[in-house]
């Protein structure tokens, strides 16, 4: 089988079949691999630098932290095993329309539950608000609820990218809060230097996925290989989770009488209500 087929063929394509078609192609299987192996090493290199941190922030920023790796794993597992990947009719209009392509539908949802946690960890580290926490994790989850949406219609191409639209409008939301909201609160948490970096790191990443989402066969088919733009998804993930990752524990694990003294500031300001009480 191809990665391209015959509509028809649709509802006769079995789990088995679909993971013969990723396995078949080199480029493909390898962009998923690849994930895999670099997953499953983060996994291991964040445990053993984060043995040693303490306190309630610097441990809930490194749990976060983890997490990005195990969901990975998991979902390019998924991937791979033909659970979370299948055969989509393209609709009218679309430059493929009317034919079947493989799509990795997965990854919307590694995207789903990975990102909230690079949120939090960004979140905490500059300490700030709930109120501001909580809606910048639900625009997140928003943004990548939408994105599975558009990837998924198959009735109008129309739609496609109107769920594009409404789910670029959440990423608005997530940037606006990196760039213009949350860097002061990090520089008054003492960690303005690090968090610089990261955002700087995640904006430019995150700007990738709906770029590479236009240009390749979900949206306009200008790259019609889905190796490739599997490639372009997964070089995007090791930068935007790994090498994210491992800065942002460095910093922690060096830096945790910093990332304490937040947590002490917070701490008085309630003994204080509660005093003045």
């Amino acid at each position: 089988m191809s990665l391209f087929q015959p509509v028809w063929v649709l509802q006769q394509v079995t789990q088995g079949e679909v993971v013969e078609v990723i396995r078949n192609d080199a480029l493909l299987s390898s962009s998923l691999w690849v994930n895999i192996a670099l997953a499953g090493l983060s996994t291991l290199l964040f445990l053993y630098m984060g043995r040693n941190v303490e306190g309630e922030r610097a441990r809930l920023i490194w749990a976060a932290t983890l997490l990005v790796p195990l969901v990975s794993i998991s979902s390019y597992t998924g991937l791979l095993s033909g659970l979370t990947a299948g055969f989509v009719e393209m609709p009218p209009n679309h430059p493929l329309g009317g034919e079947a392509v493989l799509s990795q539908w997965g990854r919307y949802l590694t995207w789903t539950l990975s990102t909230p946690m690079i949120l939090l960890a960004l979140g905490v580290l500059a300490d700030v608000d709930i109120a501001s926490l909580f809606t910048v994790v639900t625009a997140d989850v928003a943004m990548c609820v939408t994105g599975l949406a558009a990837a998924l219609v198959t009735s109008s191409y129309a739609l496609r990218w109107a769920f594009y639209v409404i789910s670029c409008t959440f990423f608005v939301v997530v940037l606006y809060a990196l760039v213009f909201r949350w860097p002061r609160a990090a520089d008054a948490a003492g960690a303005g230097e690090i968090f610089g970096t990261l955002r700087t790191l995640t904006v430019v990443l995150w700007l990738g996925y709906p770029i590479v989402w236009a240009a390749g066969v979900e949206g306009l088919a200008l790259v019609e290989s889905v190796g490739l733009t599997s490639w372009a998804y997964s070089l995007l993930d090791i930068g935007a989770k790994y090498v994210f990752a491992f800065l942002l524990l460095r910093w922690v694990a060096a830096n945790q009488d910093v990332v304490g003294r937040a947590e002490f500031a917070r701490g008085t300001e309630r003994g204080a209500a509660i005093g003045d009480d």
